[in-house]
């Protein structure tokens, strides 16, 4: 988007001490009713763990429902959860389920989680009641002698990590994302903004907004499992403002590790570049890094990319975003489209722009001349809402890590099913597509719930923007408060679909 502003979190709670699953399923019997039940600790640290509990209702259709069970230890202390109303009086847990789901029909499943802490020892729980029906596995008809029981049930694990486990690396499989074991991996989530603007406004890092663990975890509550992070390259590179330089750079690299290990995939977006522009619907002329420009400049960008991939190769979990939004299509007066489309490979002299342009290639190169492997997001034209010749004019990747970046708002052009199916689901059908950032001005969820509706049916990601409390008159706003109360219906809408959508 072209005029805003952001934050996010860092510091994470407790050392990891173990990443292993650990599970116990406990199947089920009951008259005219039965439950099987998964409870998974995702991740162990000092004196914290983060579970997941899997419910299947093997009885009659439920309208809402109700988990009970005791800790092992007295010890064990539920912190923090979601999908699910938490609640605990000495060892019992109760989980009560949520408006949206509530109904689960014979063999119908939910998933929840939860934060918590222990001392001493962490043991699993050995029983789980639904709804006061034990659950072992099977379901009964009234006894007219002894029970009769089946094996256990055993749900298959995840193909992708549910809330509280690490995020997982990703690479690019045809026109899929994938984790590390071939599971095709979708990018659900929201924009973090306010590091693009951090020392060029002097508002402080992250706009001064909280850093902690409990904004991550605020997030995991709307099940966000992916985190666009705007950039200012100044600032990374410490040409002007504070915070500026190391400082900056820790401070992103704080965020993203804290993230990462939340189960969140950081995806690091160059937002805000240096380079005066005063060209046709330039928003500032500023030579530095205090706007969004038509391209970025060979001068510092590739620079800016070097050391960002130079923090987090090695790490496949986090993904580069190369451009915000180009627009070297404005600039030309939409003159010469195929002399734009070269412009954002290529780089160069641009006609309207009056620095020397670092293209997409250039900004590839930087990158894998690192040694990085981290999946690169490459975007289109205008605002990066265009992407009808992107894959004529895509660059070069050795190690074919490419996704393509679109922008989706209720003010841009391409705002109809009719033109996603003939511009973007192309592009889609050949490489992976991430809705970098979707919205729109009016605070309700009508455009984004269609997007959305038909995003979910092409299996692509997206990113809505934004997580910042900055009130939604504007528009684009999705939260109240750094702890996750929505916006009216924006926020509302969007939380609402995260929390049933299948990923």
């Amino acid at each position: 988007m072209t005029r805003r502003h952001a934050l996010l979190a860092s510091a994470a709670a407790g050392t990891l001490m173990a990443t292993s699953l650990l599970a116990v399923t406990l199947p089920a019997s009951a008259a005219t009713t039965g439950c099987a039940v998964t409870y998974t600790v995702q991740s162990q640290w000092t004196g914290g763990f983060s579970g997941n509990v899997a419910i299947t209702n093997l009885g009659s259709a439920l309208t809402s429902w109700s988990l009970t069970f005791d800790f092992p230890n007295a010890n064990q202390r539920v912190t923090q959860g979601w999908s699910a109303t938490w609640s605990q009086s000495g060892a019992r847990v109760s989980a009560a389920s949520l408006s949206w789901n509530g109904s689960l029909g014979t063999g119908g499943s939910t998933t929840i989680g939860f934060n918590g802490s222990w001392s001493g020892a962490n043991p699993v729980p050995t029983s789980f009641a639904l709804n006061g029906t034990t659950c072992t596995g099977a379901v009964t008809t009234p006894p007219t002698g002894p029970p009769t029981t089946t094996p256990p049930t055993t749900t298959p694990p995840p193909t992708t990590p549910p809330p509280g486990g690490a995020a997982p690396s990703l690479r690019v499989s045809g026109n899929k994302l994938v984790t590390a074991g071939g599971a095709t991996y979708r990018l659900l989530g929201v924009n973090r903004a306010s590091g693009e603007f951090a020392c060029v406004q002097g508002k402080g890092m992250w706009d001064s907004g909280p850093v902690d663990q409990a904004s991550v975890d605020a997030m995991k509550a709307w099940h966000i499992r992916a985190v666009r992070i705007p950039l200012n390259e100044d600032c990374w590179l410490g040409l002007s403002g504070s915070p500026s330089g190391p400082a900056y750079q820790q401070a992103v690299k704080d965020y993203a590790n804290l993230l990462v290990a939340n189960g969140i995939n950081p995806i690091l977006d160059l937002h805000w570049t240096h380079g005066q522009y005063t060209g046709n619907i330039s928003a500032c002329a500023d030579v530095n890094a205090t706007c969004q420009k038509p391209m970025p400049s060979r001068q510092y960008t590739p620079q800016f990319w070097t050391g960002v991939a130079n923090a987090f190769k090695g790490n496949d979990a986090v993904l580069f975003d190369l451009f915000n939004e180009p627009y070297p299509d404005a600039a030309n007066n939409w003159s010469d489209m195929a002399a734009a489309w070269r412009c954002l490979r290529d780089g160069g002299a641009c006609t309207g722009i009056d620095y020397p342009v670092a293209g997409m290639q250039d900004l590839v190169d930087a990158v894998r001349a690192t040694g990085a492997t981290n999946v690169l997001l490459v975007p289109g034209l205008t605002w990066t809402n265009d992407l009808t010749q992107w894959l004529t004019y895509k660059p070069t990747d050795p190690r074919g890590n490419i996704v393509a970046s679109w922008h989706s708002y209720n003010f841009n052009a391409c705002v109809t099913e009719t033109c996603w199916d003939t511009q973007i689901a192309p592009v889609a059908a050949q490489v992976p597509v991430h809705a970098g950032e979707i919205g729109q001005d009016t605070c309700a969820h009508d455009y984004v719930d269609r997007l959305m509706t038909w995003l979910d049916r092409n299996r692509l990601g997206y990113t809505a923007w934004t997580w910042n409390p900055w009130g939604c008159s504007g528009g684009n706003v999705l939260i109240e408060d750094y702890s996750g109360t929505p916006t009216r219906s924006y926020g509302e809408g969007y939380r609402a679909h995260l929390l049933t959508v299948t990923p």
